[in-house]
């Protein structure tokens, strides 16, 4: 066997019996991409290097895996990246977010150590299945599961999940796998829970969907199980209380709403308003009082000039592209905005 490991072993660590392992071995049956996919998982390989194909371009690129978010995400910041690499400082100690959403920011400036946080839990639970590696695998089966499956009433079978009395009790794996799921068969890839925080998002009517990329999640796996990122989900004000001096801290919480006009800027069901925007300034302030580096994101109203009155506040150009209506994205006023 590959590796020396014994058939006895791979089927400890993979699950498929050892019979099937003999007949795949001894060229008897053709393995489906779900079992390639085990196998691949269990000897630590990639699934090109397993079926001995050649991967152009999987390398680190500037001392810094190629890594983006999993997941599509309203507000995420894939588009405005060249804009915040331009005011990140030159140096810091440990990177902190506390709205992390898709981790676009996170995965361009992929720092050994940082504190990462989301109130969404399902999104988080997603994040942490990349730091275990038995989550990482049954994650990976579970996908392949849904992408197989996938129909339109199976979308919908698998959305209304979440109002069982059962589902508090899925594993950590199961919970991702069904969101990285949902956010590729829904519509636009929009997040979205009602009052009960229950996923309401309808069907994108998809013939197919790609819920795993192999190349993308072995280099997210690599990066967040190699380094110290420690993986929370509590209130933004907690997850940087150890921030100190040195350290980066990073906000793009839900963004303000421009008075003219209703924004999608919530993805679960606790609402964050004027009062959670000014307690987000006062935090702002403090950390900056404490010598940490702050940046934070959000829309140029004149509520959030107010709040960061003093501070660096730069206007850029962001385009809005989630929205149920096509006359609802285009380019919107952002900010960013720095203590530094």
């Amino acid at each position: 066997m590959l590796q020396g490991i014994s058939q006895i072993r791979l089927t400890e660590l993979t699950g498929i019996v050892r019979e099937q392992i003999s007949r795949i071995e001894n060229g008897q049956i053709n393995p489906t991409l779900e079992t390639i996919a085990k196998l691949s998982i269990a000897f630590n390989v990639t699934l090109s290097e397993l079926m001995d194909i050649p991967v152009e371009n999987n390398v680190r690129e500037s001392g810094r895996f190629k890594i983006k978010p999993f997941v599509k995400w309203a507000g995420g910041k894939t588009q405005i990246l060249d804009k915040i690499r331009e005011n990140i400082p030159n140096n810091f100690n440990t990177y902190y977010e506390p709205f992390l959403g898709g981790g676009a920011v996170l995965f361009d400036l992929a720092p050994k150590s940082a504190v990462i946080s989301d109130s969404n839990q399902e999104l988080i639970s997603a994040f942490r299945c990349f730091q275990n590696r038995n989550n990482y695998v049954l994650l990976v089966e579970e996908l392949l599961k849904h992408q197989s499956k996938h129909s339109e009433d199976y979308y919908y079978q698998i959305r209304e999940i979440d109002r069982t009395p059962e589902y508090k009790d899925f594993k950590i794996f199961s919970k991702a796998a069904r969101m990285i799921y949902l956010n590729k068969a829904c519509f636009n890839g929009l997040y979205r829970v009602n009052s009960k925080g229950y996923f309401n998002v309808p069907s994108g009517k998809y013939e197919k969907v790609n819920t795993y990329d192999e190349k993308l999640f072995e280099n997210i796996y690599e990066y967040l199980s190699n380094n110290k990122i420690k993986i929370i989900s509590e209130d933004f004000e907690k997850v940087v209380e150890s921030a100190k001096q040195g350290d980066f801290v990073y906000f793009d919480p839900p963004y303000d709403t421009f008075d003219e006009q209703k924004n999608f800027t919530a993805y679960s069901k606790d609402a964050f308003g004027k009062d959670e925007q000014a307690r987000l300034a006062r935090v702002y302030r403090e950390l900056s009082n404490k010598g940490v580096y702050v940046m934070l994101s959000n829309h140029n109203t004149e509520l959030i000039k107010e709040l960061y009155l003093g501070f660096n506040i730069q206007v850029i150009q962001a385009k809005r592209s989630i929205n149920s209506k096509a006359t609802g994205r285009g380019n919107v006023e952002e900010v960013v905005i720095t203590n530094y």
